[in-house]
C-alpha cells in the first residue's frame, strides 16, 4: 500500500511538473502565427504572449490590445480566438459565416475554436453553435 501510495504521488508530481506556462517574446511565436495576425489584425498590437506547455503539447497564447485572446498550436496553426466584440469575417470558416449570418443574422461572432473534431462560435446572444470540421452546422451547443 505504501509503494503504491509512493507512485502515486510521483506520478502526480511529475504530471504537475509537464504544465508551464510562460512569458515569452513575441519573437518566439511561430512565423505562420506573427503573419495571421498581422492579416486579420491589422491595428491591433500584441501585449503578451503566453507559451504554454501542457502534456508534451504546446501552444501559444496571444494577447492583443483589443481584449481578444488567440490561441497557436506549436506549428502556427490558430486553434481558438476569444472577443468580447464582433470578430472580423476573415477568421471565420466561409461556411460558418455563411450559416450565422443567414440564420442568425442580428448577431455576431465573439469566439470560435477549433478542435480535432468540430469547430465552435459563440454569438453575442450567449448561444454557442457547434460545426464538423467542414463548417457544417451539428447543433446549438448549450
Amino acid at each position: 500500500m505504501k509503494q503504491v501510495s509512493l507512485l502515486l504521488l510521483a506520478s502526480a508530481f511529475i504530471l504537475a511538473s509537464c504544465e508551464k506556462e510562460k512569458v515569452v517574446s513575441e519573437d518566439k511565436l511561430p512565423t505562420t502565427s506573427n503573419t495571421y495576425i498581422t492579416t486579420h489584425f491589422p491595428d491591433q498590437k500584441i501585449v503578451q504572449v503566453v507559451k504554454d506547455i501542457d502534456n508534451l503539447t504546446t501552444t501559444f497564447e496571444v494577447y492583443l490590445d483589443n481584449g481578444v485572446k488567440l490561441e497557436f498550436s506549436k506549428s502556427g496553426e490558430i486553434l481558438e480566438i476569444n472577443g468580447n466584440d464582433k470578430l472580423p469575417d476573415s477568421v471565420i470558416p466561409t461556411p460558418i459565416l455563411e450559416y450565422v449570418t443567414t440564420h442568425y443574422p442580428d448577431q455576431f461572432i465573439k469566439s470560435w475554436d477549433k478542435d480535432t473534431t468540430n469547430q465552435d462560435v459563440k454569438l453575442s446572444n450567449g448561444l454557442t453553435l457547434e460545426f464538423d470540421l467542414n463548417g457544417v452546422f451539428l447543433r446549438i451547443d448549450n
